[in-house]
């Protein structure tokens, strides 16, 4: 059975939510991912302040 990503903090800039998870190390990952329709932008971040502006500067091309 495949491991579930529970996303925690989960916070909301523009079309693109930021939440925090564990990866399968254990280590903190911060996950930001654009939800508008055919984007399909996801990335990951060792830091919230790098998800953060990865979130302010992310221009969708499906806008």
């Amino acid at each position: 059975m495949p491991r579930r990503d529970h996303f925690h903090s989960v916070s909301r800039i523009g079309p693109v939510q930021i939440g925090t998870r564990r990866d399968q190390y254990g280590r903190t990952r911060h996950a930001a991912v654009c939800t508008a329709e055919n984007c399909g932008w996801s990335s990951d971040y060792a830091t919230r302040p790098a998800a953060v502006l990865a979130a302010r500067t992310h221009r969708c091309r499906a806008t």
